[in-house]
């Protein structure tokens, strides 16, 4: 098994405001995709939706301010089992988040993807908390051939 990890520092604020935007419809939809619905409480079910498909996520786990654990139950074939783990911690004026897809049966050309896809997210998700303003798809930095 393989995974995918990133570390992002967000700049000004507690991590009880990331987990918002981690923990949220509206907070998910800010960053990742516009096109989210479901329930984001700890045994619901998330519908993450972008222009070439979609991802269903069950929340396994939450600690207020401090962890989110979701397992992809619906999508490519690639990411049923996996499991995307948030991790969050003050130092200083920063809260620092942790990132893992953990789970991978093996690197394939799509996890390459995935990996990249992952990191201009968390990006948007920083743009978001430090800001108000993020890149959800729609609207995200788009990295592949057109269809």
């Amino acid at each position: 098994m393989v995974d995918i990890l990133h570390r992002v520092a967000v700049e000004g604020t507690a991590p009880e405001k990331v987990y918002d935007a981690l923990t949220t419809i509206d907070g998910l939809a800010g960053w990742w995709t516009t096109d989210t619905t479901g329930d984001a409480a700890e045994g619901g079910v998330i519908a993450f939706r972008f222009p070439p498909g979609g991802f269903d996520m069950k929340v396994l786990e939450t600690t207020p301010g401090e962890h989110v654990r979701w397992e992809v139950v619906d999508g490519p074939e690639e990411w049923i089992g996996t499991t995307v783990d948030w991790r969050l911690r003050a130092d200083d004026d920063w809260t620092i988040v942790m990132f893992e897809h953990q789970g991978w049966a093996e690197p394939v050309e799509f996890m390459h993807h995935c990996s990249t896809k992952w990191a201009t997210y968390l990006m948007s998700l920083k743009g978001l908390v430090e800001t108000g303003t993020g890149a959800p798809a729609p609207h995200d930095v788009h990295i592949a051939f057109p269809d």
